[in-house]
């Protein structure tokens, strides 16, 4: 599993973190390091059984073999970001290094989107094009419904429940689910599936893949990630954006607009409301701005005028 693991980190440190090919195999190197002290300890490395207290001697071991505090603080750095991957692509339910102490690093959370830029970013799409009608249904898609990249390479035909308003979804684990899809998503999809996808040529296998590549398959994930990563390109968006960043807007959108974390955690397929508990941090953000912005009390001069 480990060898998993460290594939998909090492493809998500050069495709999202943008990392050059010396800072990825630093990285790898790091979580080999700490590989290695398992099998010193003769444990296995089982991921979501490593605590807080593992990492600690670790980072103990470390400094009696003579690793420097520098050399320490970059290992601690990049386990760090190991883990926060895994939380992020809900590998692990709680990361284990988040109260190592040395150094002390800030949680760094996915961008998020404004509407206006989510409309930027379609505003780019060519939907003259075959490609272009069909990465507008996958952008609505993704953003009306906040879907994992792979629940959209996987969404098929016969979990299209459109007359219901509803679509079903196969998340993590191979769990089902239904979500409500808005009206843009379902127009944009209907569009591609009547004008666009009748007329390809579909593998055998692939019948009821709902989004076709230009050889009649399913897309891939890192397909997906460059259409998005190109149309925020264009758009002259300066943020780090991937697929994960519509499904992150999503669910932000919703918790700002005060939707019951309850429904969110639903919606989003997570087993654990503690997954979804992140939003809450950025939606006490936004209620801290407005309240900064809007209320009288939190005025530079509102006291002073007072006192007057």
């Amino acid at each position: 599993m480990w060898e998993e693991y460290l594939k998909s980190f090492k493809q998500y440190l050069f495709l999202e973190k943008s990392l050059s090919k010396l800072s990825v195999e630093a990285y790898l190197h790091d979580l080999q390091l700490l590989i290695s002290w398992f099998e010193l300890q003769e444990k296995a490395p089982v991921l979501t059984e490593i605590t807080h207290k593992d990492l600690q001697l670790f980072i103990q071991w470390l400094h009696e073999i003579g690793m420097g505090p520098a050399s320490q603080a970059r290992i601690i750095s990049g386990i760090r970001n190991f883990f926060l991957f895994c939380l992020q692509e809900e590998i692990i339910e709680k990361d284990p290094s988040s109260l190592l102490e040395t150094p002390r690093l800030k949680r760094h959370l996915p961008e998020v989107l404004e509407v206006s830029e989510i409309e930027n970013m379609i505003s780019m799409i060519e939907t003259g094009k075959p490609s272009g009608a069909r990465n507008r249904a996958i952008i609505e898609m993704m953003y009306s419904c906040g879907l994992r990249v792979s629940e959209v390479t996987q969404l098929l035909l016969s979990g299209l429940h459109f007359d219901m308003g509803y679509i079903k979804v196969t998340g993590k684990g191979n769990k089902e689910r239904l979500i409500p899809v808005g009206k843009p998503a379902i127009k944009y999809t209907e569009l591609y599936i009547h004008h666009i996808r009748i007329h390809q040529r579909i593998q055998t296998g692939f019948e009821d893949t709902l989004f076709i590549n230009s050889q009649g398959k399913c897309l891939s994930r890192i397909m997906i990630f460059h259409i998005i990563k190109d149309l925020a390109k264009k758009a002259g968006i300066k943020k780090t954006i991937s697929p994960h960043t519509l499904r992150h807007s999503f669910a932000t959108h919703l918790v700002e607009g005060g939707a019951n974390l309850r429904a969110v955690q639903e919606m989003l397929g997570h087993e654990s409301i503690t997954t979804t508990e992140i939003y809450t941090h950025l939606d006490r953000d936004y209620l801290r701005s407005t309240l900064q912005q809007f209320h009288p009390a939190f005025q530079k001069d509102f006291y002073a005028k007072k006192r007057e």
